[in-house]
């Protein structure tokens, strides 16, 4: 079975954990990012610990909110150590979706 790593915004860490204990019932190992929220770690370190288990992970989940940073650059890893990436989520919310909303039509 594949080895899979979460990466995404912590607000989804609960579906994170979800979705992840459906792929561990199915026989694949899931790791799961450094959620902020209980890291007492410095950025550098998180973003070392999440390549790690990028590197180790076969396949690369994404669930995203459209604004975190540490999201992007995870996927920037993954990119460049071309691994296959499964869009989960992503919050069609966004700031750009607002923006068009908001132009004056004429």
């Amino acid at each position: 079975m594949a080895t899979i790593v979460f990466i995404g915004s912590t607000a989804y860490q609960r579906k994170m954990i979800g979705e992840g204990a459906l792929l561990t019932a199915k026989g694949h190992r899931v790791l799961y990012p450094v959620f902020d929220n209980y890291s007492e770690l410095g950025e550098l370190e998180i973003c070392i610990q999440n390549r790690e288990m990028i590197e180790q992970a076969d396949e690369v989940y994404v669930m995203w909110d459209g604004r975190s940073m540490g999201t992007v650059f995870d996927l920037g890893m993954a990119f460049a150590l071309r691994k296959k990436v499964k869009v989960v989520y992503i919050n069609p919310k966004s700031f750009r979706n607002l923006i068009h909303q908001m132009e004056t039509k004429e």
